[in-house]
C-alpha cells in the first residue's frame, strides 16, 4: 500500500513520539519540591564596626555620660533622684535616660512618671502585661533597642514564648489562633498598643474591651506606659544611642 505524503509524515511523527516516550523512565522521582520557608531570626551580634563614628563609648551615644561632679548643686539633686541606692539606676547613669540629664528639670519630673508607669505603687503592676505592652510597642516603633532590652525582662517576667514570637514578627492577631496565654487581656494590650501607634486613633471596639477589662485607671495607665516609651524611642533616635559591640540584636530589621 503507498502512503500519500501527507500519512507519510503523521507515521512519522507517531514514530518519533513513541520513542521519546520509550526514554523517559516511569518511575523516575518527580521533580522536589521546595517547602515554603516558615518565619527563622537569627540574632545579630554587634561589632565596633557597626558604631557610627560620632558615638561616644562611656555612653554609647551622641553625647557623653553627664557625671554628678559637673553639675552644680540644683541639677545634682536632680541627679539624685534618679541615681541613688533604692533606684534602678544605682550603679549610675545608662542609656536614654544618661541623655535626659541634658534637661536636668525634664529629667527630674519624667523619671518618677517612668518608674511609675513601669512599677506603679510599691511594685504591684503585673510585670509580664507591663512589658507585653512594652514589647509591642517597641514592635511597632521598630526600635530595635528598647526590644532588645525588654524580649529578656519580658521572658523573666514570665511571657510566653509564643506571644513574644507573634510580636516579634508582627503577626495579626486575627491570625494567631490558641496561643499560650494569649487570653482576652492580652489581646486587648496588643490591639491598644498598636492602634495607637498605627492608627488616627483607638477604635470605640478596643477602647469599650479595654474599659471594661482594665477600668477607666487602667486604660489611662496602658496609654500612658504606650506613650513613655514612645518618649524613649524619640530619645534613642535623637541621640542615637547604640547596644554595645557585643550584644545581640534581637529584632528582625533590615
Amino acid at each position: 500500500m503507498k502512503l500519500s505524503f501527507p500519512m507519510l509524515v503523521v507515521c512519522i511523527l507517531s514514530l518519533a513520539a513513541c520513542d521519546a516516550a520509550r526514554t523517559v523512565e516511569p518511575d523516575a522521582a518527580p521533580e522536589p519540591v521546595t517547602p515554603t520557608p516558615t518565619e527563622a531570626f537569627t540574632p545579630r551580634e554587634v561589632t565596633i564596626a557597626d558604631i557610627p563614628p560620632d558615638i561616644h563609648e562611656d555612653s554609647w551615644a551622641r553625647l557623653p555620660t553627664i557625671t554628678r561632679e559637673s553639675l552644680d548643686a540644683e541639677d545634682q539633686r536632680a541627679f539624685d533622684i534618679i541615681v541613688n541606692p533604692d533606684s534602678r539606676y544605682a550603679t549610675g547613669l545608662r542609656g536614654p535616660i544618661g541623655m535626659w540629664m541634658y534637661s536636668p528639670r525634664m529629667a527630674e519630673h519624667m523619671f518618677p512618671a517612668s518608674t511609675y508607669l513601669r512599677y506603679g505603687v510599691d511594685g504591684e503592676r503585673d510585670q509580664r502585661l507591663t512589658e507585653l505592652a512594652i514589647l509591642t510597642t517597641a514592635r511597632e516603633l521598630d526600635s530595635q533597642y528598647e526590644w532588645t532590652a525588654h524580649e529578656p525582662a519580658a521572658r523573666r517576667a514570665g511571657l510566653e514564648e509564643e506571644i513574644i514570637e507573634l510580636l516579634r514578627f508582627g503577626r495579626p492577631l486575627a491570625d494567631a489562633g490558641e496561643l499560650p496565654g494569649l487570653g482576652a487581656r492580652e489581646r486587648t494590650i496588643i490591639r491598644v498598643a498598636r492602634e495607637l501607634i498605627n492608627e488616627p486613633k483607638v477604635s470605640a471596639e478596643a477602647f469599650v474591651e479595654a474599659q471594661a477589662l482594665f477600668g477607666n485607671e487602667g486604660v489611662m495607665d496602658l496609654t500612658g506606659l504606650v506613650g513613655y516609651y514612645t518618649f524613649v524611642n524619640y530619645t534613642l533616635k535623637t541621640f542615637d544611642l547604640q547596644r554595645e559591640p557585643g550584644s545581640q540584636l534581637l529584632l528582625p530589621l533590615p
